[in-house]
């Protein structure tokens, strides 16, 4: 009588095949070893976590710079810093945080999980993703070695003019900022091109629009958010970079000579309000993929969730001149720009209801990840409040250029970003290293970042309404600011102690932390079904949808994507709307040729501090390149259907 199971020859067999094709798979997707190898590498997951290693770095740094700066305002004409080395400080953290940490790392984490997320392989395009990091690294690092050539930039991260026109700020400070941001926002801009076209091109079979995780969808529309905004500061830098420069005298920004310091001011914050949301919307990605592990239920209202952020992407982009209220701005655009910067409150108002009601209808697993989540809600909502304030004329013109802004500014970009961002990583270090963070090191560098940050910064709302203002680098002692400032010095003192601890977990818990398995937290999304950590290659079998918790949801049995070369890396091309496949997509392996591309767009920067020649040098080595960088290693693939594959040629089968 038979019993309906395999025989163990099938068994045997059936392991064999799969051995082999495994170990096919990992020739085909493996990178060259040693140095050279891991520079050239195309792996998202790799350059994914290296993104976020280095603007950590970046982050500490930084931070660093943060903390001098906190000393020399502990207590009254205090001499620690002079007012030239404060300057560049102030100036550093600012571009630091903003420019070298806050945007790579929500693109770095976008990287590494976005392509899991969506069942396939890899982006879209390798190289570039390659040349995304090197360009990154190499202007976050030069811009820092400014501080030690005495070439820091000293007039705020944000530049103003004619503070930092030729007239103001002579030699070549305000030049290295300009060519390196002009730099650094060509890294993000490729990076939001990988997000884009990955996502609607290479999706799993069956994830339509409404399957897409939150988390995915929260990336995509930052990624069009970043194409529409970073060109804005890159266009700003280099009009300022020709008005600096003695060899082509522009006057864009020069008043005297019919320009306008007002342009300026429109460029850059056409750019820097809508980053504000290209930092705080992956932050409610990382919400929406952690609430469902931790209420053990699917997110309340996920067409309310997408529809909100989409809002949020496009209503950012008209709130821009609220920072120049104290600007000569027609009274008319004054109160439209203050109606939408009350507009754009609806939409983080409907996001927190329905994570609220996710929370209120689930069963709750208060972990580590969980109480950055919850210290979001209690936080962020003070820097929301604040916000709100700021965006009247009224109130905006009593404590503008004063510590209030500094501590609004905190609050939400610290308290909605960065919290969230701690807790995805706890959240997603199992998935990175196999192994679980400790749970004692989290709890002790959560308390102690959560008094640090409060103590910190809420001293400074009572500082600006007392009437300290931004960027000055002493006071005397009769404004009565000393006592708030040494508790937000020794905050900031608390604050920095937590992030050591939090550092020390990630780096003890991926050397002795327990065995994670494939799903620790028991998560609903296709990155938790391989391995952790994945091969280079991801799914042996890319996966199918059928509903948005395909983990919990999706029936054994489900079909899996059949036919894909197991000795080339190929992906499969589905349709952007519904994800039905299309066809066979053969990726470029790993090139030295993007490394010299943006070691060529580094050089040619550089060479722009000094001279604007430079350009008539560097544009032909990096066309050449780029040349070599595009030139066919391979002939075209032919669109053979696969064994077993559907009828249309070249659609890879699915099989059980």
């Amino acid at each position: 009588m038979s019993t309906g199971r395999p025989a163990p020859q099938e068994d045997r067999r059936d392991l064999r095949r799969e051995s082999a094709e495994i170990a096919a798979l990992e020739r085909a997707w493996e990178r060259p070893r040693g140095f050279w190898g891991w520079v050239i590498s195309t792996d998202h997951k790799e350059i994914g976590l290296r993104f976020i290693g280095t603007a950590f770095f970046f982050f500490a740094l930084s931070g660093i710079l943060a903390a001098f700066m906190r000393l020399q305002l502990a207590r009254p004409e205090n001499t620690l810093l002079g007012p030239d080395r404060y300057n560049q400080f102030f100036t550093m953290h600012g571009t630091g945080m903003m420019f070298f940490f806050a945007v790579p790392v929500m693109e770095g984490m976008a990287l590494y999980l976005v392509p899991l997320m969506i069942g396939t392989r890899n982006v879209t395009f390798p190289r570039l993703l390659n040349f995304s990091y090197w360009t990154f690294a190499f202007s976050g690092l030069i811009m820092f070695s400014g501080l030690l050539l005495n070439m820091g930039p000293d007039v705020g991260w944000f530049a103003y003019v004619p503070l930092a026109g030729p007239a103001f700020a002579p030699g070549h400070r305000v030049d290295l900022w300009a060519q390196m941001i002009t730099l650094v926002e060509a890294s993000s801009i490729t990076g939001a091109v990988e997000i884009v076209t990955t996502v609607f091109k290479q999706r799993a079979p069956g994830m339509t629009l409404d399957k897409i995780p939150l988390f995915v969808w929260a990336q995509v529309i930052t990624s069009f958010m970043i194409l529409f905004a970073m060109p804005s500061v890159q266009l700003a830098t280099s009009l300022l970079g020709f008005d600096r420069t003695t060899h082509v005298t522009t006057q864009f920004f020069n008043s005297a000579e019919g320009g306008d310091p007002l342009l300026w001011q429109h460029l850059f914050w056409f750019f820097g309000h809508p980053e504000v949301y290209i930092i705080f919307l992956p932050a409610n990605g990382f919400i929406s993929a952690m609430l469902p592990a931790f209420t053990r239920r699917s997110v309340f209202g996920y067409p309310a969730l997408v529809l909100s952020n989409i809002a949020t992407g496009f209503l950012g982009f008209g709130v821009w001149a609220h920072h120049m209220f104290m600007t000569p701005l027609p009274e008319l655009g004054q109160g439209l720009f203050t109606a939408a910067s009350l507009m754009i409150t609806i939409p983080t108002a409907i996001s927190i209801f329905c994570w609220l009601a996710t929370i209120a209808t689930g069963r709750v697993r208060l972990t580590i990840p969980m109480l950055y989540v919850l210290s979001f809600f209690a936080v962020f909502i003070i820097g929301g409040l604040t916000g709100v304030m700021l965006g009247s004329v009224t109130i905006d013109s009593q404590v503008h250029d004063t510590f209030f802004v500094v501590a609004h500014l905190h609050y939400v970009l610290i308290a909605g970003a960065v919290f969230p961002l701690l807790g995805a990583i706890l959240f997603w270090f199992p998935k990175w290293t196999g192994r679980m963070p400790s749970h004692r090191l989290g709890m002790l560098s959560f308390v102690l970042i959560m008094i640090g940050f409060n103590l910190t910064f809420f001293p400074m709302h009572v500082l600006g309404l007392h009437g300290m203002t931004r960027r000055i680098y002493t006071y005397l002692p009769e404004t009565g600011w000393g006592t708030m400032n040494a508790l937000a010095t020794m905050g900031a003192g608390i604050l920095a102690i937590g992030f050591v601890v939090y550092l020390l977990n990630l780096w003890w818990s991926g050397r002795r932390g327990l065995a994670a398995g494939e799903n620790p937290w028991e998560s609903d999304t296709l990155e938790w079904a391989t391995q952790s950590p994945p091969p280079r290659f991801n799914f042996r079998n890319p996966p199918t949808v059928k509903s948005r918790d395909p983990v919990w949801l999706d029936v054994p049995g489900t079909p899996v994507v059949t036919g894909l070369s197991t000795e080339a890396r190929e992906v499969l091309v589905t349709t952007a709307h519904d994800a039905n496949p299309h066809h066979r997509l053969h990726l470029a392996g790993e090139s030295p040729w993007p490394f010299i591309t943006a070691l060529a767009c580094a050089g040619t920067q550089i060479g722009m501090i000094f001279r604007p020649h430079a350009y008539l040098i560097g544009l032909p080595v990096v066309g050449v390149t780029l040349a070599m960088w595009f030139w066919p290693s391979h002939g075209p693939e032919p669109l053979v259907a696969p064994k077993g594959a559907q009828r249309e040629a070249g659609a890879p089968g699915l099989s059980t």
